[in-house]
């Protein structure tokens, strides 16, 4: 996909420091003439020169390093010049307006990363996968957006694309012979193809949810009925006294938010308040936050006790599809039954105690594998990821049932067209202006 540009862009590209380096990139065009003048001779490639930085006016900005990438061989295609001097946003600002006196002008938000997408050096994905590493609150979520960078999301998602091409292909071919359509189309080959390619989505889709796990972190709502132990169970997760604890029912009344490393994992944790009916006007106010809360929760940790499991579950009644269910038997230290895990129904189950600290790194475990680290290959992805693989999904969903009714290849064939383009969408072979604009303006300014 290339967009050659006629024009140079300007713009810090780190943040400046007092005692750092600050680094001005430019890319365009009109670089080697830039280079040229800021250095007083053409440089030599990919060669970091010393060099003296002046005004028009020939006064001193700054001394410091010139770096010249030539096209196409640099992040962005273009020619790309780096200057690096003294961490100073004043120095910068001077160096920054110099450039742009030599015609270049003033780059807007994720314009470099753009610019590198539209010249064919990143796809979408990866593209996006620069913003998630600036922007990563994990060593978990550094590592899958690096992930994404190499190019490990890009090429399962173009290995399926090419999969369903060649299913397209096969169907369509059927569609110019009329008369034999409805035995081509009945051939079990077409329907284990098919099958197939439903299996690799379903797989991929899975990663795609950890990616997004990975990359925003996880979201735990502790739900349960009051004096369950949910605050006791948040302090202990967050190594401090951040929810208030006592015996009486109601304490919580509101959404208590906590975010913390869990090894490496960002999580953020949500202690809500107890569900049950109340005539405590304030009180139902904090269970249909609680409510809220399973609704926009990737795991619903219900916290409850060895009497009240069973009832329980009913908290877990009408939560969206995708929630990972977690139950925790808590208080285990007042029966002194030992701590434990294991599954029930697909839900896992733990056996723990707040108060004393018993099975807690089960549960740290356990939400770990949820976030979906310690994968192999693991990958940073974005919810509009998720949801273009869930369009795919649908219309493959749609040509199994085409296939096994009507065998109407027309139809069959619109539904894979249209999986294609949603497909597509993720690395930018199907793009419009406003998803790349809505996309690279939530960049900063110099990348």
């Amino acid at each position: 996909m290339n967009s050659p540009t006629t024009d140079t862009i300007a713009a810090v590209a780190s943040a400046p420091g007092m005692a750092g380096v600050g680094v001005v990139r430019v890319s365009g065009p009109a670089v080697p003439a830039i280079a040229a003048t800021l250095l007083g001779r053409a440089p030599t490639s990919r060669h970091a020169h010393f060099a003296v930085f002046r005004n028009g006016n020939g006064e001193l900005i700054d001394r410091g390093l010139l770096l010249h990438f030539p096209a196409p061989a640099s992040y962005t295609g273009e020619h790309v010049l780096e200057l690096q001097g003294h961490g100073s946003a004043v120095l910068l600002d001077l160096l920054l307006r110099r450039c742009c006196e030599l015609g270049a002008r003033l780059a807007r938000p994720g314009e470099f990363t753009e610019r590198a997408f539209l010249n064919g050096k990143l796809d979408l994905a990866q593209a996006e996968a620069v913003a998630d590493l600036i922007a990563a609150r994990s060593q978990a979520g550094a590592r899958a957006a690096l992930q994404s960078m190499e190019g490990v999301f890009s090429r399962k998602v173009d290995a399926l694309l090419q999969s369903l091409i060649a299913l397209r292909v096969h169907i369509e071919a059927a569609i110019d012979f009329p008369e034999e359509e409805i035995d081509f189309l009945a051939d079990p080959a077409i329907t284990a193809r098919l099958d197939s390619l439903r299996h690799e989505l379903a797989e991929l889709l899975r990663e795609a949810q950890r990616g997004v796990r990975l990359n925003d972190g996880l979201k735990v709502a502790i739900v349960g009925r009051p004096n369950a132990g949910k605050s006791s169970l948040l302090n202990a997760l967050a190594g401090s006294d951040r929810a208030i604890v006592t015996p009486v029912a109601g304490t919580t009344r509101d959404v208590l938010r906590e975010h913390l490393d869990l090894d490496g994992i960002a999580l953020e944790l949500a202690d809500t308040a107890g569900l049950r009916d109340t005539d405590d006007e304030v009180e139902r106010e904090g269970v249909r936050r609680a409510h809220g809360e399973l609704q926009r929760a990737d795991v619903a940790l219900l916290v409850t006790d060895a009497e009240h499991a069973d009832a329980d579950q009913r908290f877990f009644a009408n939560l969206p599809a995708g929630v990972e269910r977690v139950v925790m038997i808590n208080k285990i230290d007042l029966d002194q039954a030992p701590a434990r895990s294991g599954q029930r129904n697909g839900t896992r189950w733990l056996w723990a105690s707040a108060k004393t600290g018993a099975g807690l790194d089960a549960l740290r475990k356990a939400l770990r594998l949820l976030a979906g680290a310690g994968g192999e290959g693991s990958f940073s992805a974005r919810r509009r990821h998720v949801l273009a693989l869930e369009t795919v999904r649908d219309h493959l969903t749609r040509t199994a049932t085409v296939l096994a009714t009507t065998r109407a290849g027309e139809l069959a064939a619109e539904e894979l067209r249209q999986a294609q383009q949603a497909l597509g969408e993720i690395t930018g072979s199907y793009s419009s202006d406003d998803l790349l604009g809505a996309i690279f303006s939530s960049f900063c300014i110099g990348k």
